[in-house]
This record gives C-alpha cells, structure tokens and sequence, in this order.
C-alpha cells in the first residue's frame, strides 16, 4: 500500500470516528423529527408532520423569540460592561491594575451553574442582599424578586461580559499605538480617533467576543432552568418536552435550535471577516498614569469595589456554605457559623460519589479529547496527496460542538443511543456508565482540537523529519520532539475541556444516572431538599477544585 493511500485511509477513519461522535446523533435525530414516533400498537398517533405542529404552536415560536432576543441582548449588556473595562485595564496605569485585572477575569474559569446559585444565595428572594435590604427598609417582604428575564440577563451579563474584556483587551494591547498618533497629527479629536480609528482595528476581537457571547447566552441552561420558571426559552422547552413525554415536538426543538446557532455562526463569522479588514497590529501606546493623588485613590478605591462586587455572589456562595442547617431564619447575617455542611458532605459514600464521578468522568473525557484532537488536528492540517481530501470536513467537525447548543447535542446523543442498531453506529447507551463522559469527550473536542490546530500551525514539521532521518520513531520523535513543541497550547485545551467537563450542567441533566450523577446534579439536588448549606459546599469545592486546575493546567501553558 503507497502512501498516499494510507493518508487517505487514515484521514478517512478519523473523520468516520468524528462523524460518529459529533454529526451522526444530530443527523439521527433530523431524520427522526421527519417521522411521528409509533404509537403503543404501531399505529401513528397522527398524520402531521411534527415540523408543521411546531409551525402551528405559538408557544414554540415564542420560546425560540425569546431565546434570540435574550442572545441579542446579552451580547449588547456584556460588551456594555465589558469593552470599557477593558480600556480602563488596558489603557490606564494605577495602584492594583494588574490583580484587579486578573480578578476582574476569574468568571471564566468557573462553571456556569455556580454562578448561577451564587446569584440565588445572594439576591434570591431570600438572599443575604435581599434580606439585608429588607432589614434596611424595615419590610416583611423582599424588595424585590430575581426571576424572569431580567434575571436571565443579570446573570448573562456578569457570567459572559469577560469574553468582551479578555478579548479586547488582548486586542488593545496588540493595536498599533502609531495610527491613534497619526490621526491626532492630523487633526482628529478623541472621539473621533475613537470612532475611527481604534473601534474598526479592534473590530475583528469584538465579533469574537460577539459571537462566544450569542452561542453562550444561545445554549445558555442554568440560567433559564434556576430562574425562568414559566419563561420558557429553547432550551428549557426541549427539556420540558423531554419529560413530559413528548418525543417528537422534543426532536423538531432540538433541530430548530442546532439550526438556528448554526446560522448565527454563519452570520457572525461572517460581519468578523468584514470588520477585520481593518484590524491594525502594533505596539500599543504606553498606558497612561492618573496623575492626581486624589484621582489616583478614587480609581483605586472604585477598582477594587467592582472587583468585590464581581466576586460578591462567590463569597455569599462560601458564606452560605458555612451556614449550618436551620440556624439562619429571619436575622440579616448568619447567627451561627461551622464546618458541619462540610462535615454531612464527606461523612457518607453517598456525599463523596458525585465528588469522583465528576473528577473521573471528566479527566477520562480531557485524556480521550487530547489524543482525538490531535490526531483530527494533523489531519485538518495535512495537505499532502491523499490527506487534503479529508482536512475540511475533519476541520468542520472539530468546530461543530462549538456552535451547537449543549441541551440540543445531549437530547440528540439520547436519542441516537437509545436503540441497538450496530451497522448504524448506534448503541444502547442510555442508563450505563459511558453516555455520560462520551457526551463530555464531544463538547471538549474544540477545545482540544482548535488548540492542537494552533500549536501545529506554527511548529516547524522539519523537526520531526530531522529526528527521523537520525532514526528515531514515530513515537519517539512525537515524545521528544513535537510534544515539548505544542505542550503550552494543548495545556491551555486541556484546562478549558477539564473545566467544561467537571462543571458541566447542561448536557449532565439530561444524560446522568444515579451512578454518574455529578457535583452540579447533586447541588440541584440538595437544592430541591432544602439543603442549601450543602449545595453550597458543593459549590465551593467544585469552584475550588476548577480554580485549582485551572491554575496548574494554567501554569503549564506558559511558554518555558
């Protein structure tokens, strides 16, 4: 067999292998909204289509409205707070820049649902803000009710503004200082070096922030599952329609919303190419100092209170967890502080399982995405006779988990592997051990592999047949060549995989069982029993251990 042969054969299986984890549960599940599911006797329970019952259904298209405005307008509130913010870390020198700065970036390196029950704890109708303002305005009742809409963007807004402040700030710190001098030598003022100048050369970074905000707030579960109630979006409404029995309005839902992100990918990525026809790359103008002392202590004093303002639901989180059971009724502080939440915690097998089942599942599911990845990564990127024909199509399917709605890809997962049907690729997997870190090892996948892509793109593949031609192996040349080359990049993918992985809510709600439970279905759970210091325990050590790994994975993606 020549080589070129091999390539295509190998291309051929890594983009079957991806085929059958990433497309073929969302190509089942199209197929399967085009037909009613049988009734008891094989009968049809109806004629019609389940796509033109959705058409008919008003409460459908609302809660597919619903989600596109709330998409829309998260990513308006998140570049509101987060793009002047950035100017004001990037572009100015005073006391605790650089640790507000970091501080100011710590939302994304915690899972969604802890943000989630943070802001419960804390503004919740009995949250500590909420009762300590009730104390202040000497009311029996809350002042006021986080739930609905305006909750959902509340949370959005403080869990996704900091894709709109990592990433202009990466982007100012890169602009070409030189053209904001030139424009001024010409003429312009501020605002219009502003408008002109320095917006269009950090557009391409804003339509990226943009587009990871619309795909988030898109799939977005926690937030609208805690404190939507009746407000249904599309995500939610898939799982009701789950639940409540209805399979094929649940198929059509899922469609219509892997769809409906597809296009807005499509959109987006589209305006980024066209607004980065500007983009400017430079060194950046040197930041300037606060001059005045009394300036200099107000915006001191104005950092660190929105830092501790940030970081306010995640110590109400800690507090809360300190809070034995039954012992904080009606008083506006907690009466009674102890470690016996903790203690409930790790006293039984029961309390510790969903601390390993998370901690297994998900670094099972980081070690199978690193070594998929890379494999998907060098054929993406192999050009050679045989390998170029299978590059796009594995690039494609690296980068669809990305786009796709975690609720539409777990509920599409399930249906696929609910039958036996090996010739097709399907499995009854529904119930075991492994749906759960398979569904896992496909939402890691374009972390892994986008970061693989990176590092590959830029390593140098003579190095590789310099060890050759002094006869070293494949695996050998791999081990003390290429890895040390693409170390620090796949890293950084295994810290986003891990983390998405062990805080994972949203695929883990519709896929777990008893025996794979994870921490974050164990705090709903705790929820629901009134066990709130418990849930809060739970939250503080799944943030703790994320922040942990975060921090070595993090440690380990600097170059040496």
């Amino acid at each position: 067999m020549n080589a070129v042969r091999r390539r295509w054969l190998f291309g051929a299986a890594v983009f079957l292998l991806l085929f059958w984890l990433v497309g073929s549960p969302l190509v089942v599940t199209f197929l399967s909204a085009l037909e009613r599911t049988p009734g008891f006797a094989g009968e049809t329970v109806a004629s019609e289509s389940p796509f033109l019952e959705f058409a008919r259904r008003p409460g459908e298209w609302t809660a597919l409205g619903r989600s596109l405005w709330i998409s829309l307008a998260s990513v308006v509130l998140a570049a509101a707070v987060g793009v002047p913010l950035a100017f004001l870390f990037a572009r100015s020198e005073f006391p605790g820049r650089r640790t507000l700065g970091e501080l100011l970036a710590l939302p994304v390196a915690l899972p969604p649902l802890i943000g989630v029950i943070a802001f419960l704890y804390l503004y919740g109708e009995s949250g500590f803000a909420t009762r300590l303002m009730a104390g202040l305005l000497g009311s029996e009742t809350p002042p006021w009710r986080l739930s609905g809409p305006a909750a959902i963007l509340l949370v959005h807004t403080y869990s996704m503004y900091v894709y709109f402040y990592l990433f202009t700030r990466a982007a100012l710190a890169r602009f070409d200082g030189a053209a904001l001098e030139a424009a001024a030598a010409l003429g312009a003022g501020r605002v219009r070096r502003l408008w002109r100048v320095l917006l269009p050369g950090i557009a391409p970074a804003l339509g990226g922030a943009a587009l990871l905000t619309f795909l988030a707030a898109l799939g977005s579960f926690s937030a609208p599952y805690i404190f939507g109630g009746s407000y249904r979006v599309m995500t939610t409404q898939i799982l009701a329609s789950k639940q409540n029995g209805d399979v094929d309005m649940a198929e059509v839902e899922t469609v219509v919303l892997t769809a409906t992100a597809i296009v807005g990918l499509l959109v987006l990525r589209r305006l980024e190419r066209q607004d980065g026809a500007a983009a400017l790359r430079g060194v950046a103008p040197a930041r300037r100092r606060v001059a005045s002392r009394g300036a200099r202590i107000a915006v001191t004093v104005a950092g660190w209170g929105l830092a501790l303002f940030l970081l306010l639901p995640h110590l109400t989180l800690l507090l809360i967890s300190l809070v034995p059971r039954a012992t904080w009724t009606r008083e506006a502080f907690p009466p009674v502080l102890s470690l016996a939440n903790y203690r409930a915690l790790i006293s039984t097998a029961e309390g510790v399982r969903p601390i390993g089942n998370s901690l297994w599942m998900a670094l099972a599911a980081t070690a199978a995405a690193l070594a998929l990845g890379y494999l998907a990564a060098r054929r993406a990127l192999d050009r050679r006779p045989g390998a170029a024909f299978w590059a796009r199509p594995i690039a494609l399917l690296l980068a669809l988990p990305w786009a796709v709605p975690a609720t539409a890809f777990a509920v599409s997962l399930a249906f696929a592997m609910s039958v036996h049907q090996p010739l097709a690729g399907r499995f009854v997997l529904i119930g075991t051990l492994f749906l759960l870190p398979l569904a896992y090892l496909v939402r890691a996948l374009p972390s892994t592999g986008q970061a693989a892509i990176a590092a590959l793109s830029r390593f140098d593949r003579g190095l590789e047949e310099a060890a050759a031609s002094l006869g070293a192996s494949k695996l050998r040349a791999f081990v003390r060549v290429t890895w040390p080359g693409i170390r620090p990049a796949m890293a950084a993918g295994a810290s986003l995989a891990f983390l998405g992985a062990f805080g994972d809510f949203v695929v883990s709600i519709v896929l777990y069982t008893w025996e794979t439970r994870p921490i974050s279905i164990e705090i709903l759970s705790n929820l629901r029993l009134q066990e709130t210091g418990v849930a809060a325990a739970y939250g503080v050590l799944l943030t703790a251990l994320s922040a942990t790994a975060f921090l070595v994975w993090g440690r380990e993606s600097e170059p040496r």
